[in-house]
């Protein structure tokens, strides 16, 4: 069995608000989404009123001093409730114990996650088997804070940073802020191939902080990346957004496929359930 020590597990929420729990906040009647689309406003909310219509993870394991992904998915409300997403989720970190790694993590990610855990009534001891909320730990470690030395100024975008890496970043034709009216407009299978795309960029550029700090050679950096870009190139049959990911650094940017994609979940490379969600066709 592979210590937590050797196992990280790159994640990353996709969110659109949650009015139900605008209204209670509130005090107005649930069914009354105008009454709450009013008192949101046109801010960004608060992360207490976001739900989760999906959450993406890769997982990888390092092997001999090179990193191994062992999977990588998506699920969605498509496929679950948002209580079952964040249960299986959770499930898993009790069971392998990672190393979590996030962009923007401990500033929306994690606080979301356990906000609508709590919502949900879901349990997650295993949030508690390390200390994945202590920002300053590195059991879950935000590269947007860890990269900025925690200062706002710092800061980059995730799209920013993969670009300067000469990676292709993020797809044109999707961002966070768009979520919510994909979601409305029933793109949710667009929603998770974004989504898969950001966690696979995340875990890309993490190695290259491995690099930075030491702990991998530039070999077994290179050996882990063409780990990462076979992995992807193997799937892209079934999932034709990760053909992004392919691109040459300095390519034209793409766009992510609307066709119809076989929906999965965190399939492990020997095609065994990884996250307690079978694959759907």
């Amino acid at each position: 069995m592979q210590s937590p020590l050797d196992t990280i597990l790159a994640f990353d929420l996709e969110t659109c608000p949650c009015l139900p729990t605008v209204a209670r906040v509130h005090g107005f009647n649930e069914a009354d989404e105008a009454a709450a689309r009013e008192a949101l406003g046109e801010k960004f909310p608060k992360l207490i009123f976001h739900r989760i219509v999906c959450i993406g993870a890769l997982i990888a394991e390092r092997v001999e001093g090179v990193w191994i992904v062992r999977s990588l998915g998506a699920p969605s409300i498509a496929e679950r409730t948002e209580a079952e997403l964040i249960q299986s989720f959770v499930d898993r970190i009790a069971e392998f114990r990672p190393q979590l790694v996030t962009f923007n993590g401990s500033s929306f990610d994690l606080p979301v996650l356990r906000y609508r855990a709590m919502i949900n009534r879901v349990a997650a001891p295993g949030l508690s088997l390390r200390p994945y909320f202590n920002r300053y730990t590195e059991d879950a470690l935000d590269l947007c804070d860890a990269l900025a030395s925690f200062d706002q100024r710092a800061k980059t975008s995730l799209n920013d940073l993969c670009r300067a890496l000469g990676f292709p970043g993020k797809p044109d034709d999707i961002d966070g802020g768009s979520v919510e009216r994909y979601v409305r407009e029933g793109l949710i299978a667009e929603v998770a191939a974004y989504c898969e795309v950001d966690v696979a960029s995340t875990y890309r550029a993490w190695l290259v902080h491995e690099v930075f700090r030491g702990r991998l050679s530039r070999a077994e950096f290179e050996v882990s990346e063409d780990n990462l870009l076979g992995f992807l190139a193997e799937r892209v049959g079934s999932k034709p957004h990760l053909q992004h990911l392919l691109m040459p650094a300095g390519a034209q940017q793409g766009t992510l496929s609307s066709e119809p994609q076989e929906r999965t979940s965190f399939v492990k490379s020997d095609d065994q359930p990884l996250l307690g969600l079978q694959p759907i066709a």
